[in-house]
């Protein structure tokens, strides 16, 4: 038997109290995200180790963005996040990496993350929660990065900033050859 992996398991608990919280079953969670009741309770258990993919369509029947499912719990709001304790994720589908940026405890609504993105990756993310929009922007360091919202299409150089509130369906794509490394502001707003 493989041991479990720490993350899958944080991934796992947050998914659940979310659901908890928003008053879900699983089957109201699986009507609402398009995922599989037995997935997501393997994830809930640590049992899976999902991708972004996956994971973005349980957020938007979660009705939250994938940052606030990573961001780090604490009793009390941290002004500072020291880079050793920043949780990094990697997506088995992808190899793409995030890092959280954002202190723990944060009562902020701007979530910041690092993201790299490895050479010819996509990243394709479904609608976002219908009461929600996410309002984001994308400051690219290193690399090229297509950001593909709908129909429209941008292409980034470094030193470029890209802000778009994600109404639909949206996608990150690498057409370099070297890994594109961006950072990400993000925050939830009412729909309307």
């Amino acid at each position: 038997m493989e041991p479990v992996d720490p993350t899958d398991l944080r991934i796992g608990a947050r998914v659940k109290a979310r659901r908890f919280a928003a008053g879900l079953s699983l089957e109201a969670l699986a009507a609402r995200s398009g995922v599989s009741r037995a997935a997501i309770s393997r994830i809930e258990r640590g049992e899976a180790s999902p991708t972004a993919q996956l994971l973005g369509r349980l957020c938007a029947g979660l009705g939250i963005d994938l940052a606030w499912l990573f961001q780090v719990e604490a009793d009390a709001p941290a002004p500072l996040a020291r880079r050793a304790d920043q949780p990094v994720w990697t997506d088995p589908g992808t190899g793409y990496t995030r890092r959280n940026l954002t202190p723990a405890g944060s009562t902020s609504p701007v979530r910041m993350i690092d993201v790299t993105l490895p050479p010819g990756a996509r990243v394709i993310f479904d609608l976002p929660a219908a009461d929600r929009v996410v309002d984001q922007q994308i400051y690219l360091l290193e690399g090229e990065l297509e950001r593909s919202l709908g129909e429209e299409t941008w292409r980034l150089a470094p030193g470029d900033c890209l802000h778009i509130r994600l109404t639909g369906g949206s996608t990150f794509h690498n057409p370099g050859r070297v890994p594109a490394r961006y950072v990400l502001a993000l925050a939830l707003v009412e729909a309307g």
